[in-house]
């Protein structure tokens, strides 16, 4: 769920690059309502099976923090394919 996403964001560093193409849906879905900056790219694909689109969330809006708070506290997020924009790890 895209606010599910939304509250992993919230504990992560940002700026943070999203490659799993369920996920970029969900940066698509935030973007649109505005509750997160990104941006949303397509790549040329190189190999087969490499993904064709790269998501990068810049930040969390004043709406976004209003609709975390709005949410409360939830379980622990989940692991994630995430990567750091700075050291490209894996979360």
């Amino acid at each position: 769920m895209p606010l599910s996403f939304l509250y992993r964001l919230k504990h992560v560093q940002l700026p943070v690059r999203v490659v799993e193409p369920e996920e970029i849906r969900h940066v698509s879905v935030l973007l649109a309502t505005g509750l997160i900056e990104a941006e949303i790219t397509n790549l040329k694909p190189r190999a087969p099976y490499v993904p064709s689109r790269l998501a990068t969330v810049i930040g969390i809006t004043e709406s976004g923090h209003a609709e975390l708070a709005k949410m409360g506290e939830m379980a622990a997020p989940a692991r994630t394919s995430m990567q750091f924009s700075r050291a490209f790890r894996l979360m």
